[in-house]
């Protein structure tokens, strides 16, 4: 296959979530998929003009840390440029937690992971279940791991939920259903977001691979 597509893969921040050995089991898919793949390991290349043009695609696996107003302004006018923008868990729903911005572009906002590691089930959206990222997975998986309660708006098409389950011991007295899994147009670009992926094993279970591998090729594709 030619490589004549681009994808930057930008990771660091929090080193719980391996930011290095995460992205890399995705950058040989990428790479299979006809894609020119960099990577950064500073924030730095996104108020770099040159290095962001003609992207089609960001992958970032940062979790916390500060932006700067450049490198902000880099990330956000590529994306609605038509880069796409794409990631996991942490590294894409809890960076940059002061950046008002950033948290407008992606849609949304890791607020708790109530009990750490739990089992849970991730749940596809019944009308959404022939978008092309979920199609032919299973209707609803179960995992162990963190389970992100996530602060969002209603501007994103939700492909998959979470349920909290309210108990005698938790302090939210009925049970909350959260996004997992979402997609969003920013200006030109599409972002995908999954809340999946906490350790390695997490990114290795056949449907969130599936599902994470869909997300990256469909936030590449430009809008049309």
């Amino acid at each position: 296959m030619t490589d004549n597509r681009r994808a930057l893969v930008v990771r660091g921040g929090w080193d719980g979530h391996v930011p290095v050995e995460a992205t890399d089991r995705f950058v040989p898919f990428l790479r299979e998929q006809g894609f020119r793949v960099e990577t950064s390991e500073t924030l730095d290349v996104y108020a770099d003009p040159t290095a962001l043009a003609g992207l089609d695609l960001i992958v970032q696996c940062w979790t916390m840390g500060t932006a700067t107003d450049a490198q902000l302004d880099g990330l956000i006018g590529a994306v609605r440029s038509g880069t796409g923008f794409a990631g996991w868990h942490g590294g894409i729903v809890d960076s940059f937690r002061s950046s008002s911005r950033y948290l407008q572009m992606t849609g949304g906002q890791f607020a708790e992971h109530p009990d750490n590691f739990v089992d849970y089930e991730v749940e596809v959206v019944p009308e959404r279940a022939d978008h092309p990222i979920v199609a032919g997975l299973p209707a609803k998986w179960s995992l162990h791991t963190e389970q992100y309660w996530m602060l969002t708006d209603g501007l994103s098409d939700v492909l998959a939920t979470t349920r909290f389950r309210a108990t005698e011991r938790t302090a939210w007295r009925a049970d909350v259903v959260v996004p997992a899994v979402w997609t969003r147009q920013w200006g030109e670009g599409r972002i995908f977001v999954s809340t999946v992926g906490h350790k390695l094993e997490d990114l290795d279970h056949p449907d969130v691979r599936t599902l994470t591998e869909r997300g990256l090729l469909w936030a590449a594709a430009r809008k049309g």
